[in-house]
């Protein structure tokens, strides 16, 4: 998969932007501050309709306009165009100029995988955080977990609105929540299965990823459910005896919207026992996984981003990570020391720079 032309309309500090990118490496530097991120921010949200950086849709339309507009060529089977459109309305899709009507139905065309230095948050903020990425990886991976997902999360709401109605009320009767409750571990379960599954490739390629760039350490992914090992029959029980408590939250206490999963070296957490480094680079042999994942599931490379990847890490480790680019893979890298870049990829790589809302092919 390549992205072929991008096109961009008032999106951050781009008014009009046309970049034609190669096949296999692309290197996106300049000064920071000048735009590189939102160039990259643009390919991602085509694909995925909502940024990385967790900003709100109008922030992406440039200051005194009513709209932005992403539009990119890739290179797939075929080329197809795909093109979003966002507004103070909403966001419109299209692929080769047909609406797509659900977002849902959209996402999981063009295949991303991205790092950037925020990724660390994976590691060492809230499981809320981690469940958010992972929902987006596997997005990228099933078209129907999202369906799944937004399901579960709609009976959630309802289940606790009823929580709250039979506190309040004192009602005693539990057929409605009984109901809500077997839709509820209908969904959970679907979810809980391809968070498990997906894991579980994850860890069946992370390990010899992590070795190739840090040389030690084994590097696991331990997942954490209320629902892993259990059958249906068996959740709702468990929710029927947690009926008091759930009562007393006034809300859900158990569920897949509370799952977790940890980053495990040689048996300890990475976020207790890791330097950032260590860190930093298992997210990355996590994104490399990731790769090797969709390739196997879709047929094709995704898109690879590695935005301001050389932050931190010494020159040794950054030119371990770079080996592990496979050349069949579009890369599109962000970088302020272009100097660090291995001379096998500089070589091969088209070199855009970035100066304040233009890019200059170089």
């Amino acid at each position: 998969m390549q992205i072929q032309r991008l096109k961009l309309l008032n999106f951050r500090n781009y008014e009009r932007l046309e970049v034609e990118f190669g096949p296999t490496f692309n290197l996106v530097y300049g000064k920071n501050g000048m735009g590189k991120t939102n160039l990259i921010e643009s390919v991602y949200v085509l694909a995925l309709t909502k940024s990385f950086r967790g900003s709100v849709d109008k922030v992406l339309v440039m200051n005194n306009k009513e709209l932005t507009r992403i539009e990119a060529d890739v290179l797939q089977k075929r080329v197809n165009n795909f093109k979003l459109i966002i507004t103070g309305e909403g966001k419109t899709a299209k692929v080769n100029n047909n609406k797509v009507a659900k977002l849902s139905d959209y996402i999981s065309n063009i295949g991303v995988i991205l790092f950037n230095p925020d990724d660390l948050r994976i590691i060492k903020d809230s499981p809320s955080i981690r469940r958010k990425s992972l929902n987006v990886d596997i997005s990228l991976l099933n078209n129907n977990y999202l369906k799944y997902l937004s399901s579960y999360n709609k009976i959630l709401k309802q289940r606790n609105a009823y929580l709250k109605t039979m506190s309040v009320n004192g009602l005693s009767s539990t057929e409605y929540l009984d109901s809500l409750t077997e839709k509820l571990v209908s969904y959970g379960v679907k979810v809980e299965q391809e968070r498990k599954r997906i894991l579980d490739l994850v860890n069946d390629k992370i390990l010899s990823i992590y070795n190739s760039i840090m040389g030690v350490g084994e590097l696991t992914i331990k997942y954490v459910s209320d629902y892993e090992g259990k059958k249906p029959i068996e959740l709702c029980k468990n929710y029927k005896n947690g009926l008091k408590r759930d009562l007393f939250l006034g809300k859900t206490d158990m569920g897949i919207h509370k799952d977790d999963y940890v980053f495990m070296v040689d048996g300890k957490p990475l976020k207790d026992y890791g330097s950032e480094g260590q860190q930093k680079n298992a997210i990355i042999a996590y994104k490399f996984a990731l790769i090797s994942i969709y390739k196997d599931k879709m047929g094709e490379e995704p898109i690879l981003i590695l935005d301001d990847l050389f932050s931190e890490l010494d020159y040794e480790k950054i030119n371990n990570i770079l080996k592990l680019i496979d050349e069949k893979v579009q890369t599109i890298i962000t970088t302020t020391e272009i100097d660090k870049i291995d001379e096998r990829i500089a070589s091969k790589a088209k070199k855009f720079l970035i100066n304040n809302g233009s890019v200059e092919e170089v």
